[in-house]
């Protein structure tokens, strides 16, 4: 279905590609700091299920139509724009956690079932609000797909594989982010933290208005 070399090269394309800081990579960071790993695993799924609807619709030729509307282009990154903006308002002002040990406890424990979904939910909104990630698949899969093949399977192959990489890469985010949580203890630390969250789902946003077409 897709020769040796092709998915080689894929392969080390999207490793690189997801392991650059983007909105994604910075979302996952704030998550692994304010919700432990449990809670950005969450996180990753809504936006691995985000990046493969946006993957079938780039096969639909979606992405194409977005990239030559440039009004429609611009709506749909402000709309993200805004909604990364007002998440890092929300960690900027989030409640402190006096003990450390609660803050442990809390991301051993992770997110309850209300927190799943509404972590799923924001995963999901982070990555259908970044238009670019559409417009550049609908640039990037073709080049790794035989015409004279049958293109389903080699769609699935190439998305499964960009997936697992994408999740990998969130989790290694993730993990850096709990990690450094863990570090902050006291009151003061912990707004810093709350700060420091803030900061870079702001920054997402940032990256995001800055996209281009």
């Amino acid at each position: 279905m897709i020769s040796t070399q092709t998915l080689v090269i894929f392969l080390t394309t999207c490793f690189f590609l997801s392991a650059t800081p983007g909105p994604n990579m910075l979302s996952a960071l704030s998550m692994g700091m304010r919700h432990g790993l449990a809670g950005a695993a969450w996180g990753g799924i809504g936006m691995c299920l985000s990046l493969g609807l946006l993957a079938g619709l780039s096969a639909l030729g979606v992405g194409v139509l977005l990239k030559t509307s440039p009004l429609a282009f611009t709506i749909f990154k402000w709309v993200g724009v805004a909604y990364l903006t007002w998440l890092g308002i929300q960690a900027w002002r989030a409640p402190i956690r006096d003990e450390a040990a609660d803050m442990d406890a809390a991301m051993k424990a992770g997110p309850d079932r209300r927190g799943q979904l509404g972590l799923l939910g924001q995963g999901l909104l982070i990555t259908l609000s970044n238009p670019k990630a559409l417009v550049f698949m609908a640039a990037f899969f073709p080049q790794f797909i035989d015409p004279e093949r049958p293109m389903a399977p080699q769609l699935t192959i190439l998305v499964v594989t960009m997936l697992i990489i994408e999740f990998g890469w969130i989790m290694t985010y993730a993990v850096g982010g709990k990690g450094l949580a863990l570090r902050l203890t006291g009151p003061v630390a912990q707004r810093w933290l709350n700060r420091m969250t803030g900061a870079l789902l702001i920054g997402a946003g940032l990256l995001l208005a800055m996209a281009s077409l």
